[in-house]
């Protein structure tokens, strides 16, 4: 790393005094676009928190570098703690690690040409025959040619032989400002004379909209195109990809993949852009591709597509252990969508148990188990979705899973036990990305609340209508969204077997009698008060059943007659 600092001093920003230096920047900077590209901490700490160029390989493997702005790698340190996440961030995950690196050399605050001359350097020095690098990066080359704070503009357009020479208030030097596609060219010729392979990226889309309500496409997208064109580098429109994605989104939905301005995404937006990039090389008909896309893994979603029976719609069931559970033993637990089969004609619907034991709405969200269902999903299909149980667990522990307990889309970010920062959201919030999914691919959700507990307090089955039942309701009445109330149900049924109108006066002898209860109605349930038997979990499946058709629902028709 003090290679990498004396380098960038070598550049020109070891100054005079009185100059303005990378570390002493004031904190935060607002560009003329409204937009604030660093936390409020110094650059100096960006930089060290970046990857060393090149450290990253192993032996004489290959390394994929990313060259961008705060899009690809956001804040200061670039681990969340503001909610805003880079797209380069994610991409490793589409690269076999054992046979090249992926190193994110991207920095918050950066144009082409400021990336150029104070940052590139650095880089090409590690580049090695084999090599590739993609460049992603323009959303900051607008603005002053030599203000002091940044002096990051670039001439707009590919024009080669434009440019503009005067003193560069930051460096304290005379500087030659090029046009954008000089300074593409200027980072593929020196690529290219390294021996790697140069890859030119449009720019991520903004939360910005045409007189069509289309996502804007950049004009950059059709400089770099016209350069990789005559340069004969590959090129991907991540532009394009990605903005095509937010076009086909709920105004909710596009929005929640921004965070705090209307250019830097948050998790879910930099995971997308992440995916388009990645689907962008892995789609290419581009032949200089090939060996990058034999290192590359995972592009394609897991999904349940093979369940899939021709003509028949598939109802999934989204939830937890309640849902899903071992589903084994005779006499051990059982979630009730195991036992889906005694309520559905399986002749007419293939059923697909897609819950998880022990998740909540955000870690099975993010643990991509909500993905694998969304991208399964075909119009007609239906989705289940059941979560509760595990919501009200603490937010920051190892586990990760409680939520926000309400139902109003609410935010914050937490920095977990772990070290790591994590924006969660409402359980309400999570309910409704998952209805607002379903929608956009054709599919319809359906809300069913939390199975009752075997808890009896006042000698009635416990009800939780004023936490769960509450947030499920709210979430219903603001979606209008199908409900199967099986909470209630199901506690019918078993208020109707078990429960005492009237408990003893007698503290000690009401205590015995719920006991009491609890151990009648324990024929539905397993090894705690929350999981079922087998008994139990066709109890519940019938519950939904019934829901289904109190509420004249379309998937009621694949019930059994």
């Amino acid at each position: 790393m003090k290679r990498l600092l004396s380098t960038i001093a070598a550049a020109g920003l070891a100054l005079g005094v009185g100059a303005q230096g990378f570390d002493n920047l004031p904190d935060p900077i607002e560009d003329v676009n409204k937009v604030v590209d660093n936390t409020p901490d110094s650059i100096a700490k960006a930089l060290m928190s970046r990857p060393a160029p090149g450290s990253t390989r192993k032996g004489e493997q290959p390394v994929l570098f990313l060259v961008g702005n705060s899009t690809m790698r956001n804040g200061t340190l670039g681990n969340g703690n503001n909610g805003q996440w880079g797209w380069g961030y994610y991409f490793p995950k589409y690269f076999n690690a054992q046979k090249i690196a992926v190193e994110n050399q991207a920095l918050g605050g950066m144009s082409t040409r400021t990336f150029y001359t104070d940052l590139w350097p650095a880089i090409r020095q590690a580049l090695k025959p084999g090599d590739w690098v993609i460049v992603s990066i323009g959303h900051n080359d607008n603005g002053e040619f030599f203000d002091q704070k940044r002096a990051r503009a670039v001439i707009p357009g590919v024009d080669p032989d434009t440019c503009y020479v005067g003193f560069n208030q930051r460096t304290q030097k005379q500087d030659t400002v090029y046009s954008y596609g000089t300074y593409l060219r200027k980072y593929i010729s020196e690529i290219r004379a390294k021996g790697a392979n140069p890859i030119l990226m449009s720019l991520t889309p903004r939360d910005a909209f045409d007189d069509k309500g289309k996502i804007v496409r950049k004009a950059q997208t059709e400089w770099a195109a016209y350069v990789a064109a005559v340069e004969a580098v590959p090129f991907v429109d991540l532009n394009e990809i990605s903005g095509a994605k937010l076009d086909t989104y709920s105004r909710w939905k596009q929005q929640y993949h921004f965070m705090g301005d209307k250019i830097h995404t948050s998790k879910f937006g930099a995971e997308m852009n992440a995916r388009s990039a990645a689907e962008g090389l892995w789609e290419s008909n581009n032949p200089q591709l090939l060996p990058l896309k034999a290192m590359m893994q995972g592009v394609v979603g897991d999904n349940y597509n093979d369940r899939r029976e021709k003509g028949k719609p598939v109802v999934f069931f989204t939830g937890d252990s309640t849902v899903k559970n071992a589903d084994k033993e005779e006499d051990g637990m059982w979630g009730w969508a195991s036992q889906a089969q005694t309520v559905f004609d399986e002749s007419k619907i293939t059923l697909v148990n897609a819950a998880r034991a022990g998740r909540s709405t955000r870690s099975f969200i993010r643990e991509g188990l909500w993905e694998k269902v969304y991208n399964s999903l075909q119009p007609g299909d239906f989705v289940t979705i059941q979560f509760g149980h595990n919501d009200i667990c603490p937010i920051t522990d190892a586990k990760a899973r409680g939520v926000i307990a309400e139902s109003k889309d609410t935010l914050h970010v937490y920095r977990l036990d772990n070290g790591t920062y994590e924006v969660v959201y409402s359980f309400g919030w999570y309910l409704k990305k998952m209805i607002d999914d379903c929608r956009e691919k054709g599919a319809t959700p359906i809300l069913v609340s939390l199975t009752p507990r075997n808890e009896w307090p006042g000698g009635k089955i416990e009800r939780r209508d004023d936490s769960y039942g509450k947030w499920y309701r709210e979430v219903v009445k603001e979606t209008g969204v199908e409900f199967v109330d099986l909470h209630n149900i199901s506690a019918d049924f078993l208020d109707k077997k078990y429960a005492k109108k009237r408990l003893s006066d007698d503290k000690e002898k009401a205590k015995a009698e719920m006991a009491q209860i609890k151990e009648k109605a324990g024929l539905y349930f397993k090894k705690d008060h929350t999981h079922a038997s087998k008994l139990g979990a066709q109890m519940n499946a019938k519950s939904f059943a019934k829901g289904l058709k109190a509420n004249g629902s379309t998937l009621a028709k694949y019930l059994k007659k």
